[in-house]
């Protein structure tokens, strides 16, 4: 019996989900083809029918997990009225909550230093979205792309650094001086 037409679409889909959060959780190198098809309910014999190899995967799971970001960023300036949009997505990015979901959090902060490894095809992919998301945050900022990639480029170095530190104490402390600094850059 055949599958409903758009059943390989939605398999795909799910294979992504699983890649993009297990990445932003556990890097690139500490995840295998296994564990993703796993996350995804399924066995890693059907990879090879949905990518040529975990290479693709990857670039598409950056892809999906820029979108989802820039989804989710979108929604929680759509939802506030009183800040400027932009003071509300800093606030957001820079919160305890996205420094500790990094299952759900940008992938920006979780894959930047093993980009830098990987093949020209990933790497491309990264770029690309990285401008993506730096056109998004400035957009948003009314402000223009170099002061836009400055602004991003903070936040993320925040994050990357609230992240690893051990101290809780520290960790809020980098957040809220990134906050400050992010609303300052976008201020002058």
């Amino acid at each position: 019996m055949p599958y409903p037409k758009g059943h390989k679409m939605k398999v795909r889909k799910r294979i992504v989900e699983s890649a993009a959060q297990a990445f932003r959780t556990n890097g690139i190198h500490d995840v295998s083809v296994p564990f993703i098809m796993k996350g995804a309910g399924l066995t890693h014999g059907g990879f090879y029918s949905h990518f040529d190899n975990k290479e693709q995967l990857v670039a598409e799971a950056c892809r999906y997990a820029i979108s989802d970001t820039i989804a989710l960023l979108q929604e929680a300036a759509d939802q506030e009225k009183q800040n400027p949009p932009i003071n509300t997505v800093i606030d957001y990015y820079l919160s305890p909550y996205h420094r500790d979901k990094t299952e759900m959090g940008c992938i920006l902060p979780a894959l930047s230093g093993e980009i830098s490894r990987s093949s020209e095809e990933v790497r491309q992919v990264f770029t690309h979205e990285l401008e993506r998301m730096m056109a998004f945050i400035s957009n948003l900022a009314e402000i223009d792309t170099s002061k836009g990639s400055a602004l991003l480029s903070t936040m993320v170095g925040s994050l990357v650094l609230a992240r690893s530190v051990n101290d809780p104490e520290l960790s809020d402390s980098l957040l809220s001086a990134g906050k400050q600094y992010a609303k300052e850059l976008v201020m002058t």
